[in-house]
């Protein structure tokens, strides 16, 4: 029984980190379209970085414009495994790292989903001018800054071996 509720927790804390993150980006955009829409960039350091703003219709780079069936579609099977993988990861202080990463991706990617959804594209605002970067987002950073903290995990913090409770047939394997 303590096991549910420390489960039941998690899944609070979760799930308000999630929104919590999720109005953060919102809120961003927000900003973005009443300062930025239909007006002159924000220059913050000349010829390096600036606030632009952009609809942006497709994905990164500009892929699968107003394409946003395929969006959703792979929003919903990325946020469901995502979800599903949250719940599988033991709830132990090695661990922490990969529920907060989960946390940050699921905000990052329901983020943009709510930009297609409500808006039928997504709000961008930061552009890296001196290296001409695709202008992107809070969500976008979310995103990013997931991937990178899993890689480094899987390079240089867990084994294989820690990440048995993704596998089905590991316990199986395990009792023969």
């Amino acid at each position: 029984m303590e096991n549910r509720g420390k489960a039941v927790r998690y899944g609070i804390i979760g799930l308000l980190a999630t929104a919590l993150l999720t109005l953060l980006d919102q809120w961003t955009k927000h900003l973005a379209v009443l300062h930025l829409a239909g007006k002159n960039d924000i220059i913050l350091i000349k010829g390096v970085f600036q606030l632009q703003y952009l609809e942006n219709r497709g994905a990164a780079f500009g892929i699968f414009q107003n394409q946003i069936w395929i969006f959703v579609i792979l929003t919903v099977i990325f946020l469901l495994a995502v979800i599903w993988i949250y719940f599988k990861i033991p709830r132990e202080k090695k661990y922490l790292i990969l529920h907060i990463v989960a946390v940050v991706l699921t905000a990052g990617a329901m983020g943009n989903f709510i930009d297609r959804i409500r808006l039928g594209y997504v709000v961008d605002f930061f552009y890296f001018s001196l290296i001409d970067f695709p202008i992107f987002n809070v969500a976008d950073i979310f995103v990013v800054i997931s991937f990178i903290i899993i890689a480094i995990c899987i390079l240089f913090i867990y084994k294989e071996e820690d990440f048995s409770f993704i596998d089905r047939n590991h316990k199986k394997q395990e009792n023969n």
